[in-house]
C-alpha cells in the first residue's frame, strides 16, 4: 500500500540517555526542526513525543505507541529531524517502512529529504529494503561459512548437527503439551525446576532449552 500524502503528523524525537533528557541536549533543536518543517509544508503537527532510549532497536515503548497511533489513523506520518533519531540500523528502518506501507502512513527523516508519501521518497525507502536484504544475506552467508570451518563439537552445539537426546518422552509430551496450552517457556522452565526434573544435559531449566524441545 502506498503511503497517502501527508496531511497530519507526529513528530519523534529522541535522546539516548536519561541525562540528556534532564538537560534537553539535541531535544529543541529536533523539536524546531520539524515544527519548521511542519509549517513549510502545510502539515498539521498532531504531537511531538520524546523518548530517551537508544536506537540500538526498534523496543522503544514511545515508539511504539506512535506507530500505533499511526496505524490506527491519528496521523498521517512519522516526521523526525534526523534519521539517527528513528533508526540505526539499515534492517529495522526496512522494518519501518515495510509497517508504514502496509498501514497507508508516511515517513519523512528531514536531514536526508527523505519523505515516503512522495514517489522519490518511495523510492528511496525501496532502496534501502533492497540493501537490508542484501545485510541479511550477507550476515546468513557470513554465519553458514564460519559454522562449516568451526570445530565438530561446536557445530554440534549450536545445532549443525543433532544431539541425542536423553530426555524422557514424557518430559518432552509435557513440554509441547504446556506451550501449547499458552504457557511462556519460562514458566515452563519454572515449573520443570519446581519439580526437580534435570534439564537435557543435565543442571537446571532454562527457557532456551525449553524452547528447543518444543520447537523440536
Amino acid at each position: 500500500m502506498q503511503a497517502q500524502d501527508m496531511h497530519s503528523v507526529i513528530g519523534y524525537v529522541r535522546v539516548s540517555t536519561g541525562a540528556q533528557e534532564v538537560n534537553g541536549y539535541g531535544l529543541d533543536a529536533q523539536r524546531e526542526a520539524i515544527t519548521a518543517e511542519c509549517e513549510r509544508r502545510g502539515w498539521r503537527l498532531v504531537e511531538t513525543v520524546t523518548e530517551a532510549r537508544s536506537a540500538k532497536d526498534l523496543r522503544r515503548p514511545v515508539l511504539a505507541a506512535a506507530l500505533d497511533r499511526l496505524d490506527a489513523g491519528d496521523a498521517d506520518g512519522l516526521v523526525v529531524a534526523k534519521l539517527d533519531r528513528l533508526s540505526r540500523s539499515v534492517l529495522d528502518f526496512a522494518t519501518l517502512g515495510e509497517r508504514s506501507r502496509r498501514g497507508g502512513w508516511g515517513i519523512a527523516c528531514l536531514d536526508i529529504g527523505l519523505d515516503t508519501s512522495t514517489p522519490h521518497g518511495e523510492a528511496q525507502a525501496n532502496m534501502i529494503a533492497t540493501f537490508a536484504q542484501l545485510e541479511r544475506r550477507l550476515i546468513s552467508d557470513r554465519t553458514r561459512v564460519a559454522m562449516a570451518a568451526a570445530p565438530a563439537k561446536v557445530r554440534a552445539r549450536y545445532g549443525n548437527y543433532p544431539r541425542r537426546s536423553n530426555l524422557p518422552p514424557n518430559v518432552k509430551r509435557r513440554i509441547r503439551r504446556q506451550r501449547a496450552s499458552g504457557r511462556s517457556y519460562g514458566a515452563i522452565a519454572d515449573a520443570l525446576n519446581a519439580g526437580g526434573i534435570a534439564a537435557e544435559q543435565g543442571g537446571p531449566w532454562h527457557p532456551n532449552g525449553v524452547r528447543r524441545v518444543a520447537l523440536r
